[in-house]
């Protein structure tokens, strides 16, 4: 587990609400897109980009880098935000989100983009991406290797029978080089997940194909780094963390309602969201101080 400081949370918190603040400015400027997946999943894009990741945003292609596989490329914003202010591309390119000719469609396309991992749009495909990689991993270093494949990916889509393939597979393989997050946020686009098909007892599930289990606070650094250094320390099975998060963190008026699910913010929302993001912003600051 990488050491997290009191001084590390505070630089993580302050970027976290940075990519915030970007991902609501670039869904005004697209007029289209999805909010409240982006601003749940911010803090764990934060801490993977910022703290536990092995990158190189100035090399991408590293072939020593752990692997980032996002299977709901619908909440992409997050994913291009954070890589932006992380230094793969200038933070100003954001603006350009959904627009014709922009490398930043609305979901990941590794062909304008090739320091993603994979394309990404229907649902369901990631984990099994994910596993291949992982499979493939394990056949090129035939000892151990400390790569690691993360692959994010929503619970709505869990409605998905591709993915419980890849559960399947992953389990019976013992892909202790992989690690799937869960964006439990309780939401999809037409409505609450438990309404629409309920996926509880989720954990138990997940055991049920042999996969180690963890659940956690998405929006905690420090449980968040504890629980990845408990996945990495997993040697005889693939890991899940089941991420709690609420859908639109950040901004009160998003926050738990599946209407934002698919939309973005109208002007007046926008500077809504922004201000009450600047005033977050200036508290985080003056904790710390």
């Amino acid at each position: 587990m990488a050491f997290l400081s009191d001084e590390k949370v505070k630089s993580l918190q302050q970027k976290a609400n940075d990519i915030r603040m970007s991902i609501i400015s670039m869904l005004l400027e697209a007029g289209s897109g999805h909010t409240a997946g982006p601003l749940g999943m911010t803090d764990i894009f934060t801490l993977l980009y910022f703290h536990l990741l092995k990158h190189d945003p100035k090399n991408p292609t590293w072939p020593d880098r752990d692997r980032v596989v996002l299977s709901n490329g619908h909440i992409c914003p997050v994913y291009y935000a954070t890589m932006a202010h992380a230094g793969y591309f200038p933070v100003e390119e954001l603006q350009t989100l959904r627009k014709f000719g922009s490398r930043l469609q609305g979901h990941p396309h590794r062909e304008f983009m090739p320091w993603l991992e994979t394309s990404s749009g229907p649902l369901g495909s990631g984990l099994s991406q994910a596993t291949g990689m992982a499979i493939a991993d394990k056949i090129d270093n035939k000892s151990t290797s400390d790569k690691t494949i993360y692959c994010l990916m929503s619970d709505g889509e869990l409605n998905e029978g591709n993915t419980w393939e890849a559960v399947l597979l992953a389990g019976k393989k013992k892909l202790n080089n992989l690690i799937a997050i869960i964006d439990r946020n309780n939401i999809q686009i037409d409505g609450y997940t438990e309404d629409i098909m309920p996926l509880e007892p989720l954990a138990d599930k997940w055991r049920a194909f042999n996969w180690h289990v963890i659940e956690v606070d998405g929006h905690n650094f420090e449980a968040l780094n504890t629980v990845f250094g408990e996945a990495n320390a997993i040697y005889e099975k693939p890991t899940v963390i089941i991420a709690h998060t609420i859908p639109g963190k950040g901004v009160k008026e998003f926050e738990r309602d599946y209407r934002w699910h698919g939309k973005p913010p109208s002007k007046d929302e926008a500077k809504m969201a922004l201000n009450e993001l600047r005033t977050l912003g200036g508290k985080i600051k003056a904790e710390h101080q």
